[in-house]
């Protein structure tokens, strides 16, 4: 019997029948139908301590209606790694229609904010995910890839990456709104739709803490109205941040709106230098487009 069938019958007491479909990025991803005719997720990654606190802020957002799959254990080993499970929920549309894509990405994630734990009933979220972790200890400004052991500060070339990376962190260094929980990696590709309905939030390995400023800023940035594989625009960004604050039912003050655009600079940046590092085009980010979000940032 494989590792997988071993693992779904001590934890879900029911071996696999059917793989549905297998992928993974950081983690291994495993659809299976059990013999019980249950659907489920697998996921495998290395153990790390805030796994078992994302699972549980997962649960917690499912009882309190969020659309995110329900989790079916916590997390357990899986040989030297560590796997969990939880509901397959197919289908959906990538993105909602594009003239109502940014209210609907940001009341999806004022919702979240809403009905997310607060940092103290839950485990430790620490440490962020890297393309979430701008305030890293030590000189570095750049913390380590999840996928690569490279250091970014050794990395030469395209020093203006670096530069909109450190006026951005500076910025974020400076004030900073109540610390929430919430979803760090808000791409399309992690949020399904029926029409503009949300149907499912995916990835909650990405769940974090931080200011709601800060976090809002990550997801006005990184958010998509026209396709899977973009990211916002700076007009997008705008438009995003309008919505959140209607959506939260208060409006971002001009602090929380300029750390808002610093976020979203920094995750950017933090990816352009990323793709800068392995060789590939960037396009994360671009100068001007930098300068624009800074400059909005004061």
């Amino acid at each position: 019997m494989s590792l997988v069938a071993r693992w779904c019958l001590e934890h879900l007491g029911s071996a696999p029948v059917e793989e549905l479909f297998s992928s993974g990025h950081l983690s291994t991803v495993i659809g299976l139908r059990l013999a019980d005719g249950r659907e489920v997720v697998v996921k495998v990654r290395p153990a790390a301590p805030r796994v078992a606190a994302c699972v549980e802020v997962q649960r917690r957002l499912f009882q309190a209606g969020y659309p995110c799959p329900e989790p079916l254990t916590g997390a357990a080993p899986f040989g030297d790694d560590i796997a969990t499970a939880e509901v397959y929920v197919p289908g959906g549309d990538v993105l909602p229609r594009a003239d109502h894509a940014p209210a609907a990405f940001a009341e999806a994630f004022a919702r979240l904010i809403r009905l997310a734990p607060g940092p103290a009933e839950v485990p430790a979220l620490a440490p962020p995910p890297s393309w979430a972790d701008w305030n890293q200890p030590g000189n570095g400004l750049w913390p380590r890839s999840e996928e690569s052991d490279v250091d970014l500060d050794a990395v030469p070339g395209a020093e203006w990456i670096d530069e909109v990376g450190r006026r951005a962190r500076d910025r974020l260094r400076v004030g900073g709104s109540r610390a929430v929980v919430g979803h760090s990696d808000w791409l399309a590709g992690n949020l399904r739709w029926s029409e503009d309905a949300l149907l499912v939030v995916h990835d909650w390995d990405s769940l974090t803490v931080d200011g709601e400023d800060v976090l809002v800023g990550f997801a006005a940035a990184l958010y998509s109205t026209v396709a899977e594989e973009k990211l916002a625009t700076v007009g997008e960004t705008r438009r995003f941040l309008g919505a959140y604050g209607e959506a939260r039912g208060r409006a971002l003050s001009t602090e929380e709106l300029r750390r808002a655009w610093a976020a979203g600079v920094w995750t950017r940046a933090y990816d352009a230098k990323f793709q800068h590092a392995a060789g590939k085009p960037i396009t994360a980010l671009s100068e001007n487009e930098a300068r624009e979000r800074l400059r909005r940032a004061g």
